[in-house]
């Protein structure tokens, strides 16, 4: 059986990228960075990673893959994520009602803020 032991993403500045990422998450470098690859892991060291490599594909808009990251408390995280550097990004998908807020990290790439307590 195999499981999922990190997620990738591509970075223009793996650097910037990695110091976003370990605020927002608070992962630790599984070891040291290099100009073009980092993965970072849980500082309690369970859970999936986060592997961030060099890569000059531009962002896309609306990413086939993305994370969700939930909360329990949306509004106050979606605004320590911006203060980290993230945005807001004008998101024309979303339903009536969304559980969601979408951002992009300093490097563009898209994820979401899901409420856990939406409707309930």
């Amino acid at each position: 059986m195999v499981h999922i032991g990190s997620v990738v993403m591509g970075a223009s500045d793996v650097a910037r990228a990695a110091a976003f990422w370990k605020a927002a998450l608070g992962y630790v470098e599984r070891e040291p960075a290099t100009d073009d690859w980092v993965v970072l892991v849980p500082d309690g060291g369970t859970g999936a990673g986060l592997s961030l490599g060099r890569s000059e594909s531009p962002v896309q808009e609306v990413p086939r893959v993305h994370l969700d990251l939930y909360s329990a408390a949306q509004t106050a995280e979606v605004e320590r994520l911006v203060a980290l550097g993230a945005v807001r990004v004008a998101w024309e998908l979303y339903p009536p009602d969304p559980d969601f807020v979408v951002l992009a990290d300093p490097e563009g790439n898209r994820f979401c803020v899901i409420d856990t307590e939406h409707g309930g």
